[in-house]
C-alpha cells in the first residue's frame, strides 16, 4: 500500500456540528466518526494518530473505521491486515494498540471519514438505535480477548479470496466493534453471535472452493 486509504464511500456528510455529535447526538457510528474527525483537522488522518488518541478506546475505534469499508464489494481485502494485527494483540489482553510503522503511517482522507456512515447498510442502522452501555460479560477484559480471536479469524476472512465471504463476518464483527465502543454488552453478544456465523459460512464457502479446486486439478491430470 502507498500510505493512503482512499476508499469509494458513499452517502453525505451527517448533519450538526461536531460539538453536537460528539456529546451523544446522532446513531452511534455517525457520532463516533465525527468525534474522530473532529480531533484531527487536517486533510488527512493516520491510523497511528487514532490510535495515539484514543487509548484504550482504539482498538474498537480503529477497527470499527477499518471494517465499515468492508461492507463494500471489493474492498474488504485492503484492510485485513491491519484488523488481523489488531485483533491479534487485542486477543493477547493487549490494553492499547502497537501498530508498526507502515500499518500507522496509512491515512484515510478526513472527508471520506465523514462519509463512512453512509455505507452503513439498514440493519446496521436498526441495530445502532439499541446500543447504549451495558456491562456485562463481554464488556470484561476476557469478553475483550475474545473479541480480539474472533476479530482476527474475521480478518483471515478478508484477507482470503472467496465468493461472498467478506459480509457477513465483517457485518457481524462490526457490530461486535459497536458494543465494544459503546460499552454495550448485549450488542457484543449478538456481534460475537453474527460474527461466529458469518465466518461458519466463510470458512464453508471457503472449504468448498479449495475441494472443487483439487477435484479440477484431478481431472486435468
Amino acid at each position: 500500500m502507498d500510505g493512503n486509504l482512499d476508499v469509494p464511500v458513499i452517502g453525505a456528510p451527517p448533519e450538526g456540528s461536531s460539538e453536537e455529535l460528539c456529546h451523544g447526538s446522532g446513531a452511534p457510528i455517525s457520532r463516533i466518526v465525527t468525534e474522530v474527525a473532529a480531533r484531527f483537522p487536517g486533510e488527512r488522518i493516520t491510523l497511528g494518530e487514532m490510535a495515539e488518541a484514543f487509548g484504550d478506546r482504539a482498538f474498537g475505534l480503529l477497527i470499527l473505521l477499518l471494517l465499515l469499508p468492508s461492507l463494500l464489494p471489493g474492498m474488504a481485502s485492503v484492510f485485513g491486515t491491519p484488523v488481523l494485527l489488531l485483533g491479534i494483540q487485542m486477543g493477547l489482553g493487549r490494553r492499547t494498540p502497537k501498530l508498526p510503522a507502515f500499518i500507522a503511517r496509512q491515512s484515510v482522507k478526513r472527508t471520506d471519514l465523514l462519509r463512512l456512515t453512509g455505507s452503513s447498510s439498514k440493519w446496521m442502522r436498526r441495530i445502532e438505535t439499541y446500543v447504549r452501555p451495558r456491562p456485562g460479560f463481554f464488556t470484561t477484559p476476557i469478553g475483550d480477548r475474545i473479541f480480539g480471536w474472533l476479530t482476527a479469524y474475521v480478518a483471515l476472512m478478508l484477507i482470503l479470496p472467496g465468493p461472498g465471504t467478506n459480509g457477513p463476518p465483517a457485518f457481524g464483527n462490526i457490530v461486535m466493534a459497536l458494543g465494544l465502543v459503546e460499552h454495550d454488552n448485549r450488542v457484543m453478544a449478538w456481534g460475537v453471535g453474527l460474527t461466529i456465523a458469518g465466518c461458519a459460512f466463510a470458512t464453508i464457502v471457503l472449504g468448498m472452493v479449495c475441494w472443487l479446486g483439487v477435484q479440477a486439478l484431478g481431472w486435468i491430470f
